[in-house]
């Protein structure tokens, strides 16, 4: 019998609650011992004190998951404990990215299942981690824009920020390096994303070929442009065809590193502040997910 520790965040603001309901009731309906875990309620790291050895299960988004890998990071028990998820988050990009269900009681059968896959964490020299994919500048600020609106446009809050964001922006200087290349030309950068997972936003493939468990991060940096360029990139990004500009550079590689700024930094969906420097490295294999 598989036992579980199900962990979701009752105050988010997509919770969906009948949708949780489900999930739990078909892990426990495939057999599963499992005991639930609001984050609201108790601390993290009091839960999973009192449940050794569980495999944890996330119910939420792109943000819990952050939180509940960075924890087991920071505690040395990502080897120790498999993660699953049931995605219950607004975007749940890296769900999207790896191909896990969107539907919340097919996505507890993957679990029921129990086949896991090794996966990369980004770590960076402070500490933190990115499961799925940190990015700075407009991006990050469409973020900013975007939060207020979420409770009442959802997935399409991000657009609108991304909107806002287009039109107030005028770039970073900012000097980035992978595996000490440096990239771009000296003109300002719009953004830069470095990848795990493949999308942001709800869905927005910024990095489309980047593969969680190869390696490497994906580097997208997008260098500032005139207004109808800045369109051009709007679009081609949703659809992820913007590495075929010519102000977009993509490249792959195991460290990156972004000074300047101060720039803003969205990591798996949640806004990080501003930073003037910050470098990221591969961890590769680092955990292990249900998929």
């Amino acid at each position: 019998m598989a036992e579980l520790l199900a962990i979701y965040n009752e105050s988010a603001g997509s919770a969906d609650d009948e949708a949780r309901t489900a999930a739990l009731e078909t892990l426990r309906g495939g057999g599963a011992d499992v005991i639930e875990a609001p984050v609201g309620e108790k601390d993290l790291d009091e839960m999973l004190d009192a449940c050794p050895g569980r495999d944890v299960v996330v119910l939420g988004g792109d943000g819990t998951l952050h939180v509940v890998v960075a924890t087991l990071h920071r505690r040395g028990e990502l080897e120790a404990r498999t993660v699953g998820l049931v995605p219950l988050g607004t975007g749940n990009d890296f769900a999207r990215g790896l191909g896990v269900p969107l539907d919340p009681q097919v996505a507890a059968r993957v679990v029921l299942a129990g086949r896991p896959q090794q996966l990369d964490l980004l770590v960076d020299d402070e500490g933190g981690v990115v499961v799925n994919m940190v990015h700075l500048g407009i991006g990050a600020e469409a973020s900013e824009e975007a939060t207020p609106l979420k409770p009442v446009l959802g997935r399409l809050a991000y657009a609108a920020g991304a909107l806002l964001a287009g039109v107030r922006s005028p770039g970073w200087r900012l000097r980035v390096t992978v595996d000490g290349h440096p990239l771009g030309d000296g003109r300002p950068v719009l953004m830069a994303g470095i990848g795990n997972g493949v999308t942001i936003g709800g869905g927005t493939p910024l990095a489309p070929r980047a593969r969680p468990d190869d390696g490497m991060a994906d580097v997208v940096v997008s260098l500032t442009t005139g207004p109808l360029k800045r369109l051009v990139y709007a679009l081609r990004l949703r659809k992820g065809t913007h590495s075929g500009l010519r102000d977009v550079i993509t490249t792959r590689g195991r460290k990156v590193t972004v000074e300047g700024g101060p720039v803003p930094v969205n990591a798996d969906g949640e806004l990080t502040g501003r930073i003037t420097r910050r470098s990221w490295t591969v961890t590769p294999a680092a955990w292990r997910m249900f998929t």
